[in-house]
């Protein structure tokens, strides 16, 4: 990503966005090993429709738990009604009720990056507004396919009220 130039990007909306607990894969990354998530998706995909509990057919991607040296916690999931029931290897969170600006990404997905640094880099910056310190999450569309990169991609950044 570096030495590609962010394009400037504006949300598509604000959302109050309510409480959900997502379950899924996780694995630990930084900005460098951000490539690795696409495996991870390949090992959560046959989960899909077969998650206890699951609410819906849209599935998530969840950035969390950072460690604040550039690290965080990504989680390949679906949203479900409750934690309890899960496979073994599973990892949830629980997302509080809370204000988004919601983005979309524009064309395949091995672009989600300049995206993130269009939102990152221009977009926050020039808001007047500051992300808040909770999980941001990508919301695929129920008709996704990951293999062509067609369907509605979002991208849920928390902003302070």
């Amino acid at each position: 990503m570096s030495g590609i130039e962010p394009t400037a990007i504006e949300p598509l909306r604000y959302e109050q966005g309510t409480a959900m607990v997502i379950a899924g894969l996780s694995d630990r990354y930084t900005q460098d090993t951000t490539s690795g998530i696409e495996a991870l998706w390949r090992e959560f995909v046959p989960f899909l429709g077969k998650v206890p509990g699951q609410v819906g057919r849209e599935s998530y991607g969840v950035c969390c738990n950072p460690d604040g040296v550039g690290g965080f916690e990504y989680i390949a999931g679906v949203q479900v009604e409750t934690e309890e029931g899960l496979p073994q290897d599973f990892r949830w969170i629980k997302l509080a009720p809370r204000r988004y600006a919601v983005f979309e990404h524009q064309g395949h997905i091995s672009g989600l990056g300049q995206t993130f640094q269009a939102i990152w880099q221009v977009w926050l910056p020039n808001s007047g507004l500051e992300a808040a310190d909770a999980p941001e999450f990508e919301r695929y569309s129920d008709d996704y396919d990951p293999s062509t990169s067609s369907g509605r991609l979002e991208i849920w950044l928390p902003i302070k009220d």
